[in-house]
């Protein structure tokens, strides 16, 4: 990043860096990086907090899939406090929060002291939500939010009946979950973690399935009539089943890919039932949708809340988590403390 007139340049800092070596292997490592080293923008951070998404956790253990050029910071969430600005929208001293549009991807992200984005990419930290609460919430819980309100704008109301939550355990599930039981729907939650039950139950779950449970919905084409509509975040077969067990009218909002991103289902659902299927971004969501979303979530959901589906842990140990959320033993939202 460039220094602008009068300014000195940052001290060195640490951060969390992958990088490939001329044999073709990754690894990432905890270093010292300089301000030469960030890229060209126009609002330098001092990063506060991040998140450990499932993107990240891909990122910290070498996936090509994620990281477009080396070295790469990763961190596809941050919150901090402006340090310098080439824009009149933001100035030294706000608190912003940062989530995709290439952060941790194509450009460093918050795995890291300082980050550099461009100023239309920032959200202002809405009042009565702390920055670490921000990262609790990070693009999981602007994932869920905007799935809820896409379900909403196609006119599913609690009075219709469940929503179905896929992969209820991990960071956009408890999120929906949440979001959704705040509204006053009733959800019913799938997991392969059938020993998380209480916790489902915390967050607002009227009632629990088993993943095993779930998938036998999909060996027909069309089920019997279960849910109002459904927030898959895993794709592949579970997003299959989903679909065959939604009402007439409904509408399921796809978000995410874990399980993969092929779906063999049938047409049916669609041309029998009249149902919708509807496709979440959150990385390039209109910043228009964004700042609703996040106003939503800071008025609608308690810190308390927030905490239950909140672990903490330190730049140190990131990779090892990454291990962990990718072996499925992630539960809720991870936040890195980068102070």
């Amino acid at each position: 990043m460039s220094v602008q007139a009068g300014q000195p340049k940052l001290e060195p800092f640490q951060a969390l860096v992958v990088d490939k070596e001329e044999s073709g292997a990754i690894h990432a490592k905890l270093r010292t990086a300089t301000e030469d080293e960030l890229p060209e923008g126009e609002v330098l951070i001092r990063v506060s907090f991040s998140s450990m998404n499932y993107k990240d956790a891909m990122a910290l253990q070498s996936s090509p899939l994620i990281i477009r050029s080396y070295p790469m910071v990763p961190g596809i969430d941050y919150a901090g406090t402006v340090v310098r600005s080439g824009s009149p929208l933001f100035q030294p001293g706000d608190e912003v929060i940062a989530t995709g549009w290439g952060a941790g991807e194509r450009q460093w992200g918050g795995y890291a002291e300082y980050a550099v984005m461009a100023a239309e990419h920032l959200i202002a930290l809405p009042s009565g939500l702390s920055m670490r609460h921000a990262m609790t919430v990070g693009t999981a819980g602007l994932t869920a939010m905007l799935c809820v309100s896409a379900l909403e704008r196609h006119g599913i109301r609690p009075d219709q009946g469940d929503i179905i939550v896929t992969g209820a355990t991990g960071g956009v599930g408890s999120f929906a979950i949440l979001i959704l039981a705040a509204a006053g729907y009733s959800v019913a939650a799938v997991s392969g973690k059938l020993e998380q039950a209480d916790y489902l139950h915390q967050l607002g779950a009227s009632s629990i399935i088993s993943r095993e449970e779930f998938t036998a919905l999909a060996a027909k084409p069309l089920g019997s009539e279960r849910w109002a509509a459904g927030i898959d975040t895993a794709g592949g077969q579970p997003l299959a089943s989903m679909l065959a067990g939604i009402r007439y009218g409904g509408a399921v909002a796809a978000c995410g890919m874990a399980a993969g991103n092929k779906v063999e289902a049938s047409i049916y659902p669609f041309i029998l039932r009249n149902i919708a299927l509807l496709g979440i971004d959150s990385v390039h969501c209109p910043m228009q949708q964004r700042q609703e979303a996040w106003q939503r979530i800071s008025r609608s959901l308690s810190a308390e809340q927030l905490d239950l589906i909140t672990r903490d842990i330190t730049l140190e140990q990131a990779q090892e988590t990454a291990s962990r959320m990718l072996a499925g033993g992630s539960l809720g939202r991870v936040v890195v403390s980068i102070l």
